[in-house]
């Protein structure tokens, strides 16, 4: 496989996993304001832990919701630097 291929396919898995990780915290933060059955916190740092750190991050702010627990302000910014330093070096180790 080629290095570009596999740029290709690490860019679509990681931007899949964001896009469902946003999704899932605007669910939430809907079901939070119907009352309804929430999405637990370990989920959802779970989320952010497996690539899906963005997606949380943007979920934070762009719908106001986590934005005050500690572990939301600390943890989901480190979940996206160890994503981003596993993709670059899972990228730079399958393209030696």
């Amino acid at each position: 496989m080629s290095a570009e291929f596999i740029k290709i396919i690490l860019i679509i898995i990681s931007s899949l996993i964001n896009i469902l990780a946003f999704i899932v915290m605007l669910n939430d933060k809907s079901r939070s304001r119907h009352g309804k059955q929430r999405i637990s916190e370990g989920t959802l740092l779970f989320l952010a832990i497996a690539f899906g750190a963005l997606g949380i991050l943007s979920g934070m702010f762009i719908a106001h919701h986590k934005t005050q627990k500690m572990i939301f302000i600390l943890g989901v910014p480190l979940a996206l630097l160890q994503n981003v330093a596993f993709i670059y070096l899972a990228y730079d180790f399958i393209t030696r």
